[in-house]
């Protein structure tokens, strides 16, 4: 820091941030209560927001301790901080920011294992929350199961003191836990995945099924009795921070914030409601608990995360950096509203979803000039997104009888970038080995990598992925 330079937000310097900007309760209120790993930008701009708007409304000490799974960069940039940090909604009339204080402490996975174990141990933490990435669950691509051949959960597997994988991180939680008296918790993950709930209850039993733990047969029955995995959806478009996020945040602050995260207007939560123990009053904050989030889930990957894939690797091959550059153009709204309406015919008929309506309001949230949601952030890890966006519904429409060509433009766009640029993806060694020997091969190959030799044996879908791959990047017609 400069002489001339703000101080840094922290609960020293709390007081000289504006009345209007300071958090919505106050921080020092607050405890561990919730657990979450994973605490990037994502959960920073919404579950963070909806916990500090049900503690404002209902009280109960309902802090987050937020654990971060690889870099440090989150622990230095909140740790020095006392954990506050600002949200900046990017409004089209301008931006709004303010200071959330709901984040009571935050650690590294690894470095402070002792400290995160003890917290899932504890009788006082009923919620553990999870935003750790489609690749951070470490699936097998072809049983969705856990890979038990990965080398993080090998070594976890190994016994190495501090778990290093976010399913020997619970599984042993949840074994201290028993021994600490068995208090009942519930573990939410927050990722986009179709029923995250079961997937997430699958791989924790799966990693303690396959340790040597003498115990591992009492733990697997308390979890079925005392452990809920409730399905969610989670919605915001939260994009990368960059330099300009930070020093409009410091301009509304008066002091500077290295943990300044932003979102759109737009946000929204379902939860499934089979919570096992105490939770915060997320429905007063706007949460919608439901019977089965299934319904919202497929809409919010297939339509949103789906047409925001396929945009992605359009607009890169186009020279566009922002998802609002590809909405601008002549094709961008057309493919959004085109793609939307072909994969809407795989999802079931929901009361209470209104597509027409839905769509409509993609349509206005992409388009936003003040998001500057880069779509190359979009397009990474595209091995682990695409199989739930695309690849689910492509099978359900092709079983169908019906005809798929915005979904093949999809997978033409997505395999033109494996072909001819570097991708940041854990498969993309693997993906540009795809290409060796006749290019006309490589769709089937990349769809077998995807654990989709279904499709790859699909002969008319294989030939129109050719013909929109052969002419070179364009917009759909």
């Amino acid at each position: 820091m400069t002489p001339d330079s703000p101080p840094r937000l922290s609960l020293a310097t709390l007081d000289r941030v504006p009345a209007e900007s300071r958090p919505r309760t106050d921080p020092r209120g607050s405890r561990p209560r919730i657990v979450h790993l994973g605490i990037g930008a994502f959960h920073r701009a919404h579950q963070a927001l909806y916990t500090e708007a049900a503690e404002a409304a209902h009280g109960g000490g309902w802090g987050i301790a937020g654990v971060t799974q690889r870099s440090r960069s989150v622990v230095d940039a909140l740790r020095p901080q006392d954990g506050l940090y600002s949200f900046t909604e990017r409004r089209p009339e301008g931006p709004a920011t303010r200071v959330v204080g709901t984040v009571t402490e935050v650690l590294h996975a690894t470095d402070d294992g002792a400290r995160l174990g003890a917290l899932l141990a504890s009788p006082e933490v009923t919620v553990v929350t999870l935003t750790v990435t489609e690749k951070g669950y470490r699936r097998d691509t072809a049983t969705g199961g856990l890979a038990l051949d990965d080398p993080l959960i090998r070594d976890d597997l190994a016994g190495r003191p501090a778990p290093a994988s976010v399913a020997g991180q619970l599984a042993a939680g949840l074994r201290a836990r028993l021994r600490a008296g068995g208090a009942p918790v519930s573990l939410v993950s927050c990722d986009n995945m179709a029923d995250n709930g079961a997937v997430l209850r699958r791989l924790v039993r799966e990693f303690i099924a396959a340790t040597a733990w003498d115990d591992r047969d009492r733990l697997l029955d308390w979890i079925t009795g005392s452990v809920a995995f409730p399905a969610t959806v989670v919605d915001r478009i939260v994009p990368a921070t960059t330099d300009t996020d930070r020093r409009t945040a410091a301009r509304a602050l008066t002091v500077d914030d290295a943990g300044a995260v932003t979102g759109e207007p737009f946000t929204q939560w379902v939860l499934q409601d089979i919570f096992a123990a105490d939770r915060p009053h997320w429905e007063a904050a706007g949460v919608r608990f439901v019977p089965d989030v299934s319904p919202y889930q497929l809409a919010k990957l297939r339509l949103l995360n789906g047409s925001h894939s396929l945009i992605a690797y359009l607009g890169l091959g186009h020279g566009c950096e922002t998802v609002a550059d590809v909405l601008a153009t002549p094709w961008g709204e057309e493919t959004v509203r085109a793609y939307c309406a072909e994969a809407a015919q795989s999802l079931p008929p929901t009361e209470g979803l209104d597509l027409p309506a839905y769509i409509d309001s993609l349509v206005e949230r992409f388009a936003n000039p003040a998001m500057h949601h880069r779509i190359q952030q979009i397009a990474m890890d595209g091995s682990q997104k695409i199989p739930e966006r695309w690849l689910a519904p492509l099978r359900e429409l092709r079983a169908a009888g019906r005809d798929t060509p915005l979904l093949a433009t999809a997978l033409a766009a997505w395999a033109r970038r494996t072909r001819d640029h570097p991708l940041d993806d854990p498969r993309a060694e693997e993906l540009r080995r795809a290409w060796d020997g006749p290019h006309t091969e490589a769709p089937r190959r990349l769809l077998r990598l995807l654990g989709a030799g279904d499709l790859a044996d699909d002969t008319a879908l294989i030939a129109s992925v050719r013909a929109e791959l052969d002419p070179g990047a364009r917009p759909p017609r």
